[in-house]
């Protein structure tokens, strides 16, 4: 949702329109709330997202002696407006968007000569590219916000040191014959303490089927020594020259809860490592062979294939019945990142540019 910031058409709907209007977008949401809250919630954000993209915008416009006459969410013709001051507030008739009008940001603006001093091309270069890049800059700090409250509150997704046992053992295998159940920490094996599913990985693989080895594993607050004879026989069938198998899924991942300045430092990783990947994306899906194939082919690629905020909404919603508000904030946070990103691009009508005339 890229805003614009000179309106589309200055009619006003007529006031039953107008409350059909806004009837019909307060029904859109209802339906969307009682058909899948978390997809809601999304959409909620990213209303929030643009709303805030063009605060970025209206308070640096401000702030740098800029005349701003109108603030409107959506396109097209006025539902309902306001006056306060100099500045037009409202909500237009198409709910894609949002716009702030700021004076001068064409060449053929008309404005009085008392009021040249004021426009935005009478400013500054870093004048002009602060407000402009204002609503990319609300995006990474919208990012950073939602990261850091996620990694304090929830946690943050990564290896927390410790080995758990996903399911019961598979039949046949040497962790079903010494008692290993779903939920036990595997600390140590054959001697070798272990803090991450890769380390445990490698210690079975580093024996031979047959070895006889010592599994320490902790169960609630005990720690129990399990004696093991390794196989080579996975659900019961024999692998040939096969490495040793002991017969458990583990994971050492889940979310783990930060401190307040390891979560700063954090999300300013994630999110410089989201920009870098959000730029690589955009070349990717920009490719004129990607671009091709995605407009010709019955199965175009996936992961070269633009998705639209109804697509990214419906995600919102998966993600949400998985993962919950953590997982829908994280999402927002990402898709914050690449909207600031892509803002960017030196391209009209993009922030971008505006920056580049």
């Amino acid at each position: 949702m890229i805003s614009e910031h000179t309106p589309l058409k200055e009619d006003r709907v007529p006031l039953p329109l107008s409350l059909l209007g806004i009837a019909v977008i307060v029904g859109l949401l209802a339906w969307l709330a009682s058909n899948n809250v978390w997809t809601f919630v999304f959409v909620l954000g990213l209303i929030a997202s643009v709303f805030l993209h063009e605060v970025g915008h209206f308070v640096t416009a401000r702030a740098t002696g800029m005349q701003v006459t109108q603030f409107f969410m959506g396109f097209g013709p006025r539902l309902f407006s306001w006056r306060r001051g100099e500045v037009e507030y409202g909500w237009r008739a198409l709910p894609i968007g949002a716009f702030v009008r700021i004076v001068g940001m064409n060449n053929i603006d008309d404005t009085e000569v008392v009021d040249e001093s004021r426009t935005y091309r009478s400013k500054s270069f870093p004048k002009r590219l602060l407000v402009i890049s204002a609503g990319s800059l609300m995006h990474m700090i919208i990012a950073l916000v939602l990261f850091v409250g996620v990694f304090v509150t929830a946690g943050r997704w990564g290896e927390t040191g410790r080995v758990v046992v996903l399911d019961d053992p598979y039949p046949a295998s040497a962790a079903e014959a010494v008692g290993v159940r779903a939920d036990d920490q595997i600390v140590s094996f054959g001697g070798t303490q272990v803090s991450s599913t890769r380390e445990f990985v490698d210690a079975v693989r580093s024996r031979q089927p047959g070895d006889e080895v010592t599994v320490v594993v902790r169960r609630g607050d005990a720690e129990l020594m399990l004696d093991a004879t390794l196989t080579t026989f996975p659900g019961g069938e024999p692998v040939e020259n096969a490495p040793a198998f002991f017969g458990v899924a583990t994971s050492s991942r889940d979310y783990v809860q930060l401190g307040l300045g390891s979560a700063v430092v954090h999300a300013v990783r994630d999110i410089g490592g989201a920009a870098v990947d959000s730029v690589r994306g955009v070349f990717v899906v920009l490719n004129p062979v990607n671009v091709a194939s995605n407009l010709t082919s019955e199965r175009a690629d996936p992961l070269t294939r633009p998705s639209t905020v109804v697509g990214a909404s419906q995600i919102g919603g998966d993600i949400g019945r998985e993962e919950g508000w953590k997982g829908v904030l994280v999402l927002l946070a990402l898709v914050n990142v690449f909207v600031g990103v892509f803002n960017m691009f030196p391209v009209l009508p993009l922030d971008g540019g505006h920056a580049s005339v």
